[in-house]
């Protein structure tokens, strides 16, 4: 077996549908079904089994794709030590992020990265910040930006603290949110976030909104608060000047200390060592300084 049979089997074990598999490697279906024979003659063992509905992993099919998941991770990682060898900074940078960090923050950094280090390749995966934790312990990416307050023991950055906003086109102060018959718009997040708006709300108001919106993502929410359908509590970073025509409250505790989210960067010290990932790290560095 070659590498590209390694990352077919990969990426059809994910899919298990021979037409999703060829459209992601860029290869038509007969030839991907023919190259798919090969590596089951060369195993001698059917390694997935096709039906109507899709296809599903033989008992020899799960040993095999493993075998391959495992090559295609040693591999990546002996590249990254041959790379390490050279003066120049490449290879591959694998970044785990929080999806608000991704949508709001991290393209202004990536973009001046990748001008000041061509030759790397990124790699990116975003998602909840519990699930991005998780990335980052079973090591496939080698940074982590997380929200909240990460339960991580390596080496971990604070990037910044961003208030938390009620945010309405109507409602000019806080105390109007326990009158009005506008619905609170929720968006899909952790579980901590959540946790944190509920308190904040039942310690100041005592009884939860009369009515609510919820929807998958920030973004949506945001856009149905701009356009007068409801408020929302929404993080500083995905607020923008001159957006829109809206009211915005910060928050504060029963202390009157402000109530924020704060963004960490999160890596092993391993990962630290390579080219790539200081660089990185040094350029946000860098920033945080300006």
């Amino acid at each position: 077996m070659v590498i590209t049979d390694f990352e077919l089997l990969d990426t059809l074990a994910v899919e298990l549908n021979l037409r999703k598999t060829a459209e992601r490697m860029f290869v038509s279906q007969p030839a991907l079904s023919q190259r798919l024979q090969s590596i089951e003659r060369e195993w001698g063992t059917p390694l997935f089994i096709r039906s109507a509905k899709g296809m599903t992993l033989t008992e020899a099919g799960e040993i095999v794709v493993q075998y391959a998941r495992e090559s295609l991770k040693l591999k990546e990682k002996t590249r990254e030590k041959v790379d390490a060898l050279n003066h120049n900074v490449q290879g591959t940078l694998k970044i785990a992020s929080a999806s608000i960090v991704g949508q709001y923050w991290l393209p202004m950094i990536l973009k001046k990265y990748v001008n000041k280090y061509p030759n790397v390749k990124i790699s990116l995966v975003t998602g909840w910040s519990s699930e991005m934790i998780e990335n980052i312990y079973n090591g496939e990416s080698h940074i982590g930006i997380l929200r909240g307050v990460p339960d991580w023991h390596g080496y971990k950055k604070l990037l910044f603290s961003d208030h938390l906003y009620l945010v309405d086109t109507e409602l000019n102060q806080l105390s109007d949110a326990l009158t009005t018959e506008r619905p609170f718009i929720l968006f899909k997040s952790d579980s901590n976030y959540y946790r944190e708006i509920q308190n904040w709300w039942i310690r100041h108001y005592g009884i939860p909104p009369t009515r609510t919106i919820l929807v998958d993502q920030i973004e949506t929410c945001k856009q149905m608060v701009m356009n007068g359908i409801g408020y929302a509590i929404l993080p500083g970073i995905s607020l923008r000047e001159g957006e829109a025509s809206y009211f915005k409250h910060p928050l504060y505790d029963l202390e009157g200390q402000s109530v924020e989210r704060k963004t960490w960067l999160v890596s092993y010290d391993a990962s630290l060592e390579l080219r790539q990932v200081k660089a990185f790290v040094s350029l946000i560095e860098e920033m945080l300084i300006e």
